[in-house]
């Protein structure tokens, strides 16, 4: 299984800690979700110092981001999130579906699919408004807009025309002010089905096109906000928002947005009843600053301009998303926590929040005279056995040459120790791979000529 970490590219899960845990848990919300974590994990953001000059955004963008424990931050610090950066060039996607035994009639599809501007549109309206039913001697894909939207309607059959050579046919029901597209074809069914789900609640963009490369996405965001979206340009703060039952797909959109460098908000509404019929647990994801509207009207291709001067809670450079947190709050605890072990980067992503992989971060410095480590200090944040096995590793190669002190492993570490719970082996790891790492270091600066 893999996570999306605080770089922006994914890394394998290597374990998942389970353990007992009694205290404070400490829930933090800004707009892009929540998480609820334990005061000495670390959140990558930066802590805004009690002065006025700190009010403004741009001496904001002045300070440095770190990791720090979550018990050190407080309303209106900031948050970064990561922008996805993971991109592909491939631009074929294969059909990989047999006819039924007794199907007789669907026309056969192309091998590949070019997954050029109308595909992606394309595929944008079946996420948001299509459905694909698999069913004996009913295998058909529906495509239902607003009465008022036919010429989407008109574009989507025009389309599957150009790409798979398939009639559709268009059903008006002005009762119920909608207009329904009718693909009858089954192998067309159930490949949209297994590329982006059934139906509404199963929705997801599949990994090919999460992996493009941001302007051709551009599409699929046509497609997705044309069909389940909104935009008001004449209210009082000009706003598009968007809306599914769907999860995943939820936050594949909020990706797909940061890759843009739109900031949105995304809500969870629960489940309810109007008019005597229930609705879903459903999310909404608002686009509100007038930099994020703004752009979202050019790639919708709507004239806007705005009227008001913008307001800057958030804002982006090449990497992150740099979000205040909204709210904090403290609750008492007795259960089970959680956490990860990941690959790389030794980091992960929740809806809104990048968290250090095992809540401890160290950093080792060397001075090295004639081979020989003459003097080593650490720097840790982290949970008090980081902190000992960080002590324990500069006592350790203190003293000793470069190679010797290459040697010296985690279990040496442990051994000094006289032993560690299994749930913070992790921490003597880090310490093996940190007093590594500084020795790799000092020889690649020597080798260039540099510092050391």
């Amino acid at each position: 299984m893999d996570v999306l970490n605080h770089l922006g590219f994914y890394s394998r899960i290597n374990h998942i800690y389970k353990r007992p845990y009694k205290g404070a848990i400490l829930t933090f919300k800004n707009k892009l979700g929540k998480i609820s974590l334990t005061p000495d994990h670390l959140l990558l953001g930066i802590k805004i110092p009690e002065k006025n000059k700190f009010k403004r955004t741009q001496n904001k963008k002045q300070l440095p981001f770190l990791w720090q424990h979550a018990s050190e931050f407080k309303k209106n610090d900031i948050i970064l999130y990561p922008i996805f950066k993971q991109k592909t060039t491939q631009r074929f996607v294969d059909v990989d579906i047999k006819k039924k035994k007794h199907d007789f009639i669907s026309r056969e599809l192309p091998d590949k699919i070019l997954l050029d501007e109308n595909f992606l549109k394309l595929a944008g309206y079946y996420l948001a408004e299509g459905c694909a039913r698999d069913k004996s001697c009913k295998t058909y894909i529906i495509f239902t807009f607003h009465i008022k939207e036919e010429k989407f309607v008109q574009e989507v059959q025009e389309i599957i025309e150009q790409f798979f050579g398939i009639e559709s046919k268009i059903k008006r029901i002005p009762a119920r002010k909608t207009v329904s597209l009718f693909v009858y074809n089954s192998l067309l069914a159930r490949y949209f089905k297994n590329l982006f789900g059934g139906s509404a609640i199963e929705k997801k963009i599949p990994e090919i096109i999460m992996n493009l490369p941001p302007q051709y996405q551009q599409s699929l965001l046509i497609g997705l906000f044309r069909g389940d979206g909104y935009c008001n340009l004449k209210r009082n703060g000009p706003r598009f928002g968007y809306a599914t039952i769907s999860p995943v797909l939820v936050n594949q959109i909020k990706i797909l947005l940061l890759r843009q460098h739109i900031s949105s908000s995304i809500y969870k509404e629960p489940s309810k009843v109007i008019d005597g019929v229930r609705h879903r647990e459903s999310y909404r994801i608002h686009i509100g600053q007038r930099d994020s509207v703004k752009k979202m009207c050019e790639i919708m291709q709507i004239a806007y301009t705005p009227t008001s001067y913008s307001s800057v809670d958030d804002w982006f450079d090449g990497n992150y998303m740099f979000t205040p947190i909204t709210e904090i709050e403290e609750f008492s605890y007795n259960g089970y926590v959680y956490n990860l072990e990941v690959e790389e980067a030794h980091s992960f992503v929740s809806e809104g929040f990048s968290l250090h992989n095992c809540g401890d971060v160290m950093k080792i410095y060397i001075k090295v005279k004639d081979n020989i480590i003459e003097d080593i200090k650490f720097e840790t944040f982290g949970c008090g056995a980081a902190i000992a096995t960080s002590s324990v590793v500069t006592e350790l190669a203190k003293g000793k040459t470069l190679e010797e002190a290459e040697k010296i492993s985690n279990k040496e570490v442990v051994d000094f120790l006289g032993g560690l719970p299994p749930i913070k082996m992790h921490c003597s790891l880090l310490a093996e791979d940190g007093l590594k790492a500084a020795i790799a270091d000092y020889r690649r600066r020597k080798d260039a000529g540099g510092k050391r």
